[in-house]
């Protein structure tokens, strides 16, 4: 492909190509190989030069490279001239009417490469770059071909090159696998198939398995003075110090993206300066853009920048950085809602916070960021920083409620391990709270009353009144799901009148969206009918997309039909399906749809209800 690729960028009159990718990628390889297999194209002959922009052995001066060009082309020693201007005036001059190809190898900048550009029309220049070189493509035209790494098919042809197809062929899945664990980068592979080659008695799997450990992986992938790390320090070496720097702080991160705002914390820095050593580390194919304002790095690039020496308080400053953006986004997504923690005490307030205009933003953030987010819990908890580890799973809470059914307990017991590791009741009672109530969407309700009950004894022992609260409300949806709709009901009395303790208005209509539930499911519909009233009557609290605002207007028209008015009731939900659905709240379009079915069944409104079933237990 990259074949095919070179070919068309070679096309037209004196075209410049650039060759560009991360290094140990190939390039030199592929134009080589490519200009031995046009050689014929070129009856004036190939010149290349070594630029060492990458090197350690220094670069070679334009006039070095311009002497050896005019020796090349049959310019006695005598009387090429002395000056870098007048030896690049007479190359210009002597390309001028020939058919040459000119290969630039390992170019730093656009810079050391215009001199050297031949002056026929009929010439064809390839120059080759860990970098992009977007000034050549400015001023000269040059037409871009990136070289990336292998797939696993191109990859294990690569190790057969080496090893021999049968040995190759005889382990199939270890040889995909040593293709994994060396991310396709060819010059991995090359090592890894050169240490294969030197012991002929050792499998692919026992190499693979080696390769496995992390913490060897980048010495196994070195031979002499060649490999990874070589290539990795010495495209680093040529960036400036402040864009190494943050380099460097990248592999304290957790997850596998970053975006600005996270960059800036790691390297504590302001996010408008990470973003432009961003772009220079993309530039140099150490990191690559996957979205708009979202890099990511190559698997062994990310441990070549963890064997780095950074502060001690990196990994501290992006969880703090996940944490404030967090509640930003909770803001937006949920206003009204109190905190929902305290901030540690030695928490390190990022420069500056993504700011989210809307609900909207906050759940595409939240969407985006969500590996992350969990990859961030599991980087605090063992680096035993346990006071973030709980607060960060106690932050993806609206997250949990749009998306009940995605199997959210085993991150709540690490978030619940961490607060009582913290000896932190505060935290313990409300991941206690939000775990029982995801145990109970689960249907394990007898783990769900244990965890529930424990969070409303606590909360209780310590005078928490709105963890109380939301513990009594979830503990109450475990109950009705035993059938005890009763205790129920009693049980979001008792929250309601916490929430107006507490001044909690938000929480006190959540106690009541509960409550009207619980009185509708024991047909007790007047009293279902009133609670409804009273709750959407807060006129605080009527966003379009407001979750219990839904499922209040579910229970409503449940009522109104219980209570004989069937088509106002039938309406009441249809319109709140429609809402539901528009909004994308999967949950109360479920239940607005299940309702209708109830009342009023047809086979338009099942595919409807099977449509938001199924997209409420598949959404990731």
């Amino acid at each position: 492909m990259e074949l095919a690729a070179l070919s068309r960028a070679a096309e037209g009159e004196a075209p410049v190509c650039l060759v560009v990718g991360p290094a140990g990628v190939g390039k030199t390889a592929l134009v080589l190989h490519w200009a031995h297999r046009g050689r014929a194209g070129y009856p004036d002959g190939l010149l290349h030069a070594d630029l060492r922009g990458f090197g350690d052995t220094g670069e070679p001066t334009f006039a070095e490279v311009l002497r050896e060009f005019l020796s090349a082309l049959g310019v006695p020693h005598g009387r090429i001239p002395q000056s870098a201007n007048g030896a690049a005036a007479l190359f210009r001059s002597l390309t001028a009417d020939r058919r040459l190809l000119v290969v630039l190898d390992n170019a730093r900048d656009s810079a050391q490469v215009r001199p050297l550009l031949p002056g026929g029309r009929r010439c064809v220049t390839v120059v080759t770059s860990r970098h992009r070189l977007p000034g050549l493509i400015v001023t000269d035209t040059a037409r871009p071909v990136a070289v990336d790494v292998f797939d696993p098919q191109d990859a294990t042809m690569l190790l057969a090159e080496v090893l021999g197809e049968k040995r190759v062929l005889a382990e199939p899945a270890a040889a995909r696998r040593l293709a994994e664990l060396c991310g396709g980068l060819p010059l991995a592979l090359r090592v890894a198939a050169a240490r294969l080659a030197q012991r002929p008695s050792w499998s692919l799997a026992a190499m693979a398995a080696e390769l496995s450990d992390e913490s060897r992986r980048l010495s196994l992938l070195d031979v002499e003075d060649t490999g990874v790390r070589a290539a990795l320090r010495l495209t680093l070496q040529q960036l400036p110090r402040e864009v190494s720097d943050l380099f460097a702080h990248l592999g304290r991160h957790p997850g596998t993206h970053v975006d600005r705002y996270a960059a800036a914390a790691l390297a504590g820095t302001d996010p408008g300066a990470a973003e432009a050593s961003l772009e220079r580390l993309a530039v140099a194919h150490l990191v690559t853009e996957t979205a708009p304002g979202r890099w990511t790095m190559h698997d062994l690039v990310r441990l070549y920048a963890r064997s780095l020496d950074t502060g001690p308080d990196a990994l501290t400053r992006v969880l703090d950085h996940y944490i404030a953006t967090a509640l930003a986004a909770i803001a937006a997504a949920e206003p009204g809602n109190e905190d929902c923690f305290p901030l540690p005490a030695d928490y390190l307030p990022p420069a500056a916070v993504r700011e989210f205009t809307d609900r909207s933003a906050a759940v595409a953030w939240y969407t985006t960021e969500r590996n992350d987010l969990t990859q961030a819990v599991s980087a605090a908890h063992a680096a035993g920083l346990h006071d973030r580890t709980w607060r960060i799973v106690m932050t993806l809470w609206p997250l949990m409620v749009w998306r009940v059914r995605d199997g959210w307990a085993p991150l709540l017991e690490t978030g619940l391990e961490a607060a009582r590791a913290d000896a932190d009741q505060y935290g313990e009672a409300r991941v206690l709270n939000v775990l029982g109530w995801v145990l109970t969407e689960e249907g394990r309700i007898a783990e769900a009353l244990t965890r529930l009950e424990a969070a409303s004894a606590l909360a209780s022992w310590a005078g928490d009144t709105v963890a109380e609260a939301n513990a009594l409300i979830a503990l109450a949806m475990a109950q009705a799901a035993l059938g005890s709709l009763d205790d129920a009901a009693q049980g979001c009395e008792r929250a309601v009148e916490l929430a107006r303790k507490a001044g909690d208005r938000v929480l006190e209509r959540l106690a009541m969206q509960h409550l009207a539930r619980h009185r509708a499911d024991a047909g007790r519909w007047r009293e279902a009918l009133d609670t409804t009233t009273e709750a959407l009557a807060f006129d605080d609290c009527s966003a379009t997309a407001d979750i219990p605002r839904i499922l209040l207007l579910v229970v409503r028209g449940e009522a109104l039909f219980g209570l004989g008015n069937k088509t106002e009731g039938i309406a009441q939900l249809d319109m709140v399906a429609r809402e539901a659905e528009s909004s994308g709240n999967e949950d109360g379009a479920v239940r607005a749809l299940g309702a209708l079915l109830r009342v009023s069944p047809n086979a338009a409104l099942r595919t409807r209800y099977d449509a938001a079933l199924a997209r409420l237990t598949t959404r990731t």
